[in-house]
């Protein structure tokens, strides 16, 4: 099976690209964040590959780097999504978005790559949003920060409202899920017991409560 390829880049199609190895050429199949970070044909290029094996044909699949192709082998877990569609979705929407957008169950943003429909981006939500904890984009702290771009305390808050919630017994993906998506409808200037109270809400949970579990 080819894991990686490096070679000389031969030519970018509208799918993928083309990789000289020693004078055999490759197709393989990207998504645009992949395409757009190869450097102009006949320079130095280097995918990591996921190989498809079936009966009537050999596919490579690359990759610019190992979270995009994490989250490509992630993506073809969910029933309805295979390997073209997982790399429309990461097309349209970053590995960091992605993240994001599973943790807050936020299927619009599922819902941008071209055959994505609101049934399978509820289904991703749903499927992923327990499994994307070891993955390097999944990490919520940096992830919290981009809800608060720009402002330093509101990003100080959203960590803190997530760590509050952790430490009332939530998992943390599920605490982080709350909060992002109680900061997407208050704002990135909400204040820290405004957003623990919303995301007590969105658990589930009276603002007055505790939660431990």
């Amino acid at each position: 099976m080819i894991a990686k390829l490096a070679g000389l880049l031969d030519q970018v199609t509208s799918d993928g690209a083309v990789i000289d190895v020693g004078g055999v050429g490759y197709l393989v199949f990207c998504s645009t964040r992949t395409t757009t970070q190869l450097p102009p044909p006949g320079g130095p290029a280097r995918l990591l590959i996921e190989t498809h094996v079936r009966e009537d044909h050999i596919h490579l699949y690359g990759f610019i780097d190992a979270v995009e192709r994490d989250w490509f082998r992630l993506l073809t877990t969910v029933q309805g999504v295979g390997a073209r569609l997982a790399l429309a979705l990461l097309s349209a929407v970053s590995p960091d978005q992605l993240a994001l957008a599973i943790l807050s169950q936020d299927k619009a943003t599922l819902a941008r790559a071209d055959g994505v429909g609101p049934r399978l981006a509820a289904r991703i939500a749903n499927e992923l949003r327990d499994k994307i904890g070891g993955l390097a984009t999944a990490a919520p702290m940096p992830v919290a920060a981009t809800l608060a771009s720009g402002n330093g305390s509101g990003t100080g808050a959203t960590a803190d409202a997530v760590s509050a919630l952790v430490n009332l017994g939530y998992r943390r993906a599920e605490a982080f899920g709350a909060v992002a998506t109680a900061a997407r409808k208050l704002g990135d200037k909400a204040a820290l017991d405004a957003l623990i109270r919303a995301g007590l809400q969105e658990l589930g949970q009276p603002a007055t409560q505790g939660a431990a579990r």
